[in-house]
């Protein structure tokens, strides 16, 4: 069980993808899992044969448990010889099959799953079973033919009669397959979100922002980053002058840890990404040391990767401070919880144009409303107000040569 977060001391089998006797080649999807931080499918380690699965779907296994064992050309035992080692908890797994990684001999063979298997999260695979629906009939919506949860139940209103219209209001009756559980994913964030709130202090504090400079650099770029083969967002502008106002106000990168506040040397931006099932926040490391086109980048394949469950456990693991979106689902703004364990978090309002008073007249400007959520044990409502009005201020007098 891998790392996947610095807070992170466990994590859940969601699925295997791969059953006892399936070769399974180094970096191939072997196994789906979830945390309060993200859901994601884990490669193999190695080339090799699976001989044992030692922790069984559903389960909670802490991390660098034993989740699995893998043999290596040569060291499978031949056919008939034994038969699979059926699955023990984890606490029983021997110690020293943590380093038993191995290949496949040449007449081990699988079902090739590959680019045939559908993309798709444990709710949408759970509402298929339900139903009986093989999932790679259907055609996915999402992000390289994820099949989400509106396209299953699509599929089932259109089908099987699953969405009927109520006689007196007309309105489609279509029963919530997950009202009556919390899924892995769901829970752990639940755990999460309590711990925060029980740990730390928490203010907000909020400042409506002109980014009419922003909108107009991006304007005047758009095309040229569209060449490079990334979108120029306004979050990217967020995250680039918040990574470099970090650097100034180094309490607001740092960590409580006890007694003692730790000064974090890197800003390691965490940048939320939505999803079907939850919520997850992948790391842009020295995010300080990236120009606009580098964050642009970064924030593009950090989110498709997270959505399609390929994130590696370090790019889930070291932020500093995290930045979260409510306004692109039309939000003015929010209040948002810190990701424990930083110590700051900043959430952004819906941008768009709005009459606003300059001087003694009323002029339309693209604004929007930052709200920085800090731990009031270790940043003062001076510290982190003087934050924000440095953030800003880098945002409404942005430097066209910065981009």
């Amino acid at each position: 069980m891998p790392q996947m977060g610095e807070s992170i001391v466990e994590g859940t089998i969601v699925r295997w993808l791969k059953k006892v006797g399936d070769r399974v080649d180094r970096d191939e999807p072997l196994f789906e899992i979830t945390t309060d931080k993200v859901e994601a499918e884990i490669p193999s380690p190695a080339a090799g044969v699976l001989t044992e699965i030692t922790a069984r779907e559903g389960q909670t296994v802490s991390v660098n448990s034993v989740v699995g064992i893998i043999h290596q050309e040569g060291e499978v035992p031949a056919a008939g010889e034994t038969s699979p080692p059926s699955p023990v908890p984890v606490d029983e797994a021997p110690a020293s099959r943590v380093e038993a990684h191995a290949p496949v001999p040449a007449t081990a063979h699988a079902t090739p799953r590959g680019d045939r298997r559908q993309r798709s999260s444990p709710l949408v695979r759970r509402i298929a079973r339900e139903h009986s629906v093989d999932i790679s009939d259907l055609e996915g919506s999402g992000i390289g033919g994820r099949v989400t949860k509106n396209d299953i139940l699509g599929h089932l209103s259109r089908d099987s009669g699953f969405g009927t219209r109520d006689s007196k209001a007309g309105s489609p009756r279509i029963p919530n397959p997950e009202s009556h559980v919390l899924s892995p994913m769901r829970k752990k964030i639940a755990e999460h979100m309590v711990l925060s709130r029980d740990t730390a202090v928490h203010v907000h504090t909020v400042f409506h922002v002109d980014f009419s400079r922003v909108a107009a650099v991006r304007r005047e770029k758009k095309a040229e980053y569209e060449r490079m083969g990334v979108g120029l967002t306004y979050m990217a502008f967020i995250a680039k002058a918040v990574s470099d106002t970090l650097r100034h106000h180094p309490i607001v990168n740092a960590v409580l840890e006890g007694e003692n506040v730790v000064y974090r040397k890197d800003v390691n931006l965490g940048v939320a990404v939505a999803l079907e099932s939850g919520l997850i926040v992948p790391v842009i490391h020295q995010a300080s040391e990236k120009n606009l086109l580098g964050l642009s980048k970064a924030i593009a394949d950090l989110a498709e990767r997270a959505r399609g469950k390929q994130l590696k456990p370090e790019e889930v693991h070291g932020g500093t401070f995290t930045v979260t979106n409510p306004g692109h689902f039309g939000a003015q703004f929010g209040m948002p919880i810190i990701n424990q364990p930083q110590s700051a978090i900043l959430g952004v309002g819906t941008i768009e144009k709005r009459p606003v008073v300059i001087g003694d007249g009323i002029a339309i400007r693209t604004m929007a409303y930052l709200t920085l959520g800090f731990d009031h044990r270790l940043i003062d409502g001076a510290v982190a107000d003087q934050f924000m009005a440095d953030v800003k201020k880098y945002l409404e007098s942005f430097d066209s040569d910065q981009a």
